[in-house]
């Protein structure tokens, strides 16, 4: 009994240990450099006249991430010209899923219509330094003097089944804050997704 009481202390200390790990809002961000669809490198230095990004950590597999896809897109094009533009990162080991390959990405975001650069996180590098466990799971950046500071984690909006049914659109509303220099309320949801797979 006590050898099984220690294994679940053990395994909930363990769970919690991950999840005590990446950015929490306000903290900065750390630029990285991945590979687009497009095959050119991309970090978020390219993008001078960004007052933030809109990282959104995705898959190619995944439901939620397939029915979260053309919202993405519309939020790309709605403040990407405001300065919010979408940096959409796949951190799954194509190894363990191979659905999730660059090549399949570069056939996904040709097929979905992506306005905005579709990065492949190899080696999975990126996706723990940001703390992302889900696809999708986002985190908006705010460009400061100080670096690109964390504002917003979490989902989307409310209802990743049905857009049209949506009560609360977490993320908009974030970066509407932020557009009006307002305190972002919430700034952290729980992410409704897909567990990122790796080896």
């Amino acid at each position: 009994m006590k050898r099984s009481v220690l294994l679940i202390a053990f395994v909930f200390a363990a769970v919690a240990g991950v999840s005590a790990q990446g950015y929490k809002v306000g903290d900065v961000a750390t630029d990285f450099k991945l590979k687009n669809v497009d095959n050119k490198m991309v970090s978020l230095a390219d993008f001078p006249t960004a007052k933030g990004f809109i990282v959104v950590f995705t898959c190619n597999h995944c439901p939620y991430a397939k029915a979260y896809e053309q919202r993405i897109v519309a939020l790309d094009k709605k403040y990407k010209a405001k300065g919010y533009p979408v940096i959409a990162i796949n951190p799954n080991d194509p190894a363990a899923l191979p659905a999730d390959s660059f090549e399949e990405m570069q056939k996904r975001a040709k097929e979905a219509g992506f306005t905005f650069p579709y990065l492949f996180d190899d080696g999975q590098k990126v996706y723990p330094v940001y703390g992302a466990t889900r696809t999708p799971h986002v985190f908006l950046l705010q460009k400061t003097k100080k670096g690109n500071i964390v504002r917003y984690i979490g989902a989307i909006d409310d209802n990743y089944e049905d857009a049209s049914a949506v009560k609360t659109p977490y993320l908009a509303n974030a970066v509407d804050a932020l557009l009006s220099g307002k305190k972002v309320s919430p700034d952290f949801t729980k992410a409704i997704g897909c567990g990122i797979k790796s080896k």
